[in-house]
């Protein structure tokens, strides 16, 4: 039994495991949706999900911008995270991710998993909406016509021709 086990080791030393973490959460809050091993995912989902809290706090919003810096050292993913993903999930009191099983991997087996930040889900076209086109899709695009387009078509018909007619044109 695994009684006062607190993480999984990923089959890494420490220092390898944080940079891992970091990079996949790096990773996640970028695209907001990645494809990982399910382990890794079950261990970013509490990472994860603890750095969006820190980006949800209105009271010292420095300090946490600050500590998050600390793990996430690209700055645009830290102002996404912070602008963005916060403001998303200001009013949800935790949750914010969702793994999603995929099955074994074909090369090792080993299993695979989607996490995405909830909010972030695909959303196809409902059934009325595929039908109907819009205004600009149901009428072709006029090309407009420049000089150096003349030039092309004519240079082109005279390629099919003989040498000679070549040398005179």
């Amino acid at each position: 039994m695994r009684h006062k086990v607190g993480f999984r080791k990923l089959g890494r030393v420490t220092p390898h495991r944080i940079a891992l973490l970091r990079n996949l959460a790096t990773a996640l809050f970028e695209r907001e949706r990645i494809r990982t091993t399910l382990m890794k995912a079950k261990e970013l989902r509490p990472y994860a999900e603890k750095l969006i809290t820190q980006a949800k706090r209105d009271d010292d919003r420095l300090h946490a911008r600050r500590l998050v810096a600390r793990e996430i050292h690209d700055l645009t993913v830290v102002k996404k995270l912070f602008d963005d993903l916060g403001a998303r999930y200001a009013t949800r009191p935790g949750g914010y991710t969702r793994i999603l099983r995929l099955g074994p991997r074909r090369g090792d087996g080993a299993e695979m998993a989607i996490v995405e930040l909830l909010g972030s889900e695909f959303q196809p076209e409902k059934a009325e909406d595929k039908g109907k086109k819009t205004e600009t899709e149901g009428k072709p695009k006029a090309k407009a016509k420049s000089e150096g387009d003349d030039k092309k078509k004519a240079s082109a018909k005279g390629k099919g021709k003989k040498k000679a007619a070549g040398k005179e044109a």
